[in-house]
């Protein structure tokens, strides 16, 4: 389905990269941000907006990256699927990314993550199975190469290879599908082997020794290569040296306003962020 190199460097014309993380289930705060691209001052629309109030791609020369974390927290879970998934099918193949969070992951590695009451891991059988095999089909990726970032959920200190990563999701979600009865011996072996993508890390997650959808920002080392991840909750986009954080969906949920995104360009790194009166402001980052 979605087997266009996992690079900005095989599209034509310099696409801008718009990065969003952690939804965790919050429709209107999504919604917001996406819609904030087209608002802000230079941007062109990312999305537009149906009579229902859904988004549909707009056709304009971006990559979007939904950088893992679409589910849970928030009440609106399969709604939040359903968006990218329509992004997905209505974009040109390669455009949307959507990645592995450690919040998928509990859909993929059900053994390992045991939160109670959460969408993830309440999913029945065949809930599970569909979201594998869009995995399998690469409409689920780890990493995406932009211009002078690479993009995963959470990151890595050393040099990672791309290409092998999201190899890496896919074998695993192949050989889960394949996989019959009960795979938690399965589970196992696939965390051991693809560690790089599924490692918990020491602590029951986000330790140092995590893989890319569990390390905590804190642990990322301002010499690490260049790259933009979420999962660790700010307030506004953090940088630390080469790294950057952009998960700002959630942290500001409590109070209207705040949710943004970050754009990569050939030369440029910006967020976008609407305020809580709805107005919509560019900085560099």
């Amino acid at each position: 389905m979605h087997t266009s190199p996992a690079t900005v460097e095989h599209l034509s014309g310099d696409p801008r990269i718009v990065h969003i993380s952690d939804i965790h289930g919050y429709l209107t705060d999504a919604r917001s941000a996406l819609r904030a691209v087209g608002d802000a001052e230079g941007y062109r629309d990312l999305v537009t907006t149906d009579e229902t109030g859904r988004l549909h791609w707009a056709g304009n020369d971006y990559v979007l990256v939904v950088n893992g974390d679409v589910i849970d927290r928030g009440p609106k879970n399969d709604e939040c699927l359903e968006m990218v998934w329509r992004l997905q099918n209505e974009a040109s193949p390669g455009r949307v990314r959507y990645h592995l969070g450690n919040h998928e992951l509990a859909i993929v590695l059900p053994s390992f993550v045991r939160w109670p009451d959460t969408y993830s891991t309440g999913l029945d059988a065949s809930e599970r199975r569909a979201f594998l095999e869009r995995a399998s089909q690469r409409a689920v990726t780890a990493a995406y190469e932009g211009y002078r970032h690479t993009y995963s959920h959470a990151g890595q200190n050393e040099p990672f290879d791309v290409a092998a990563v999201n190899d890496a999701v896919q074998t695993a979600a192949d050989e889960l599908l394949d996989a019959e009865g009960d795979d938690e011996a399965l589970q196992k072996r696939l965390e051991r082997e693809y560690n790089r993508v599924f490692a918990l890390g020491g602590g029951g997650g986000r330790g140092p020794d995590a893989g890319l959808c569990w390390m905590d920002f804190a642990h990322l080392d301002p010499s690490a290569p260049p790259q933009i991840v979420g999962h660790t909750k700010r307030v506004s986009p953090v940088r630390n040296g080469n790294v950057v954080c952009g998960n700002i969906i959630r942290m500001n949920h409590r109070s209207p306003g705040g949710e943004g995104v970050l754009i990569e360009g050939p030369e440029s790194l910006e967020a976008i962020r609407r305020s809580p009166d709805g107005s919509v402001s560019i900085s560099s980052v």
